[in-house]
């Protein structure tokens, strides 16, 4: 067949007719339109009166009816404004270009730098095969003491940060950032307050961090869908990277608060309230989500989530959903950030469920050690505070008396300092010596 007859081929398969629909309803931030022939998950564009078309995206059905949720602000669409499907899902322009750079929650440059230059990359990806993944064997150095020492985590894994509003979440993000042995970090915040942006990029974050990082930038008072998509943009981002054979550190801040956008469309369009008003998509976009990062055959991704439990409450609803899809939690205590212990991280309630394949048989003794020294403080810090505790009474307790001074220097750390993981083990070894 010549290239003529192929072409005409082609021409006679190609889909030309795109049935376009019009704005029939407005309830909240939900659109309905008739007449519409699109998928859910596809980009639709919303022509309103000669202005700049409106992003939005189909998000369900209701009898002859499509639902649709702005990408963008509502201003101007009135009833009868056409709506025109894509014929794609949303995506995001990747390349080298993105180090450095921070984007909003649609993967547009929001540093008003020069526009980033590469190719589309689908922001919905499905995971690496199970039997494809690459398991873990090389220890990821953060460069804080108390996680490489006693939660160390691995190249690959996800790594849930629990905590309660201003325990220190950000700056410890921002220290692992700076310092980790990963390649590339690719940093997600999701539902922040616009002024900790800038905040985060300037004091956690740094120049020396964010010149290897990608920041993606999702404030609270944009619309749930985009501080959703925020989150898929940024997981895009970093397996763009670890297709390119490289050791990406992934940073969400928070699950928490992408749970409650993805309430919030729920809601919307009709979905039936469950625990603490969550909505099933809520539970069900958690594993779709967590399950991208992780090791493949030619790189990998460690994730780091951070989760803002409710009034410290550690088995709240996304909580409990969130350490059973990971390998491993790190809990930060209100009551360490109240005495200026930081960072603020309770290692008895930490733990990293990879660290005793990647660790060496001694580090694993020392670790045990601690936890157990920390473990008989805590069953008697009651009667040690009050001065009740008679030395010899119990071992253990004497042991941890004995220790207790060094182990918590060992484990507060200013967030200038930086640790190599040989360094960290000579100090923990000598925070124990006799």
């Amino acid at each position: 067949m010549g290239g003529h007859a192929l072409a005409l081929e082609a021409l006679r398969r190609a889909d030309l007719w795109k049935q376009g629909g019009k704005i029939t309803r407005v309830i909240g931030l939900t659109l309905e339109a008739r007449g519409l022939k699109a998928a859910v998950g596809e980009v639709c564009h919303i022509f309103n009166n000669g202005r700049a078309p409106v992003v939005a995206e189909v998000v369900g059905f209701r009898e002859n009816v499509t639902l649709l949720m702005p990408l963008g602000e509502l201003e101007g669409i009135g009833p009868g404004c056409r709506v025109m499907a894509t014929g794609q899902g949303l995506q995001v322009t990747v390349g080298r270009g993105l180090l450095g750079r921070v984007l909003d929650g649609l993967g547009r440059p929001l540093d008003g730098c020069r526009p980033i230059r590469g190719t589309g990359y689908p922001i919905n990806n499905p995971p690496p095969q199970p039997l494809e993944r690459q398991p873990i064997r090389e220890i990821l150095t953060t460069g804080v003491k108390a996680i490489d020492a006693l939660i160390t985590c691995g190249l690959g894994q996800r790594v849930g940060i629990f905590a309660g509003s201003g325990v220190g979440k950000s700056i410890l993000l921002g220290m692992i950032a700076r310092r980790s042995t990963a390649d590339i970090n690719v940093i997600a915040l999701i539902g922040e307050r616009g002024r900790e942006v800038r905040d985060f990029l300037e004091e956690a974050l740094g120049e020396e961090g964010l010149k290897r990082s990608v920041v993606v930038a999702a404030t609270s008072d944009q619309p749930a869908l985009v501080r959703i998509k925020g989150a898929f943009v940024a997981t895009a981002i970093a397996e763009y990277f670890r297709d390119q054979g490289l050791k990406v550190l992934l940073m969400m801040d928070s699950l928490t608060r992408l749970c409650m956008a993805q309430r919030e469309v729920g809601l919307a369009i009709g979905e039936p309230p469950t625990t603490r008003g969550y909505t099933p998509s809520v539970f069900a976009l958690l594993p779709r989500l967590v399950e991208r990062a992780g090791n493949s055959s030619r790189g990998s991704i460690t994730g780091l989530y951070t989760v803002l439990v409710e009034g410290d409450d550690f088995n709240e609803p996304v909580a409990d959903a969130v350490r059973g899809l990971l390998d491993g939690h790190i809990v930060l205590s209100r009551q360490l950030a109240a005495r200026n212990h930081y960072p603020a991280i309770d290692v008895l309630a930490s733990l990293s469920r990879i660290m005793p394949e990647i660790t060496p048989a001694y580090q694993q003794e020392l670790a045990g050690r601690v936890r157990d020294l920390l473990a008989a403080y805590a069953e008697a810090a009651d009667l040690i505070e009050i001065g009740a505790y008679r030395s010899g009474s119990n071992p253990r307790v004497d042991a941890a008396l004995k220790y207790y001074d060094a182990l918590q220097a060992f484990l507060r750390q200013d967030r200038e300092e930086y640790f190599s993981y040989e360094e960290t083990m000579e100090l923990l070894a000598s925070a124990l010596k006799d």
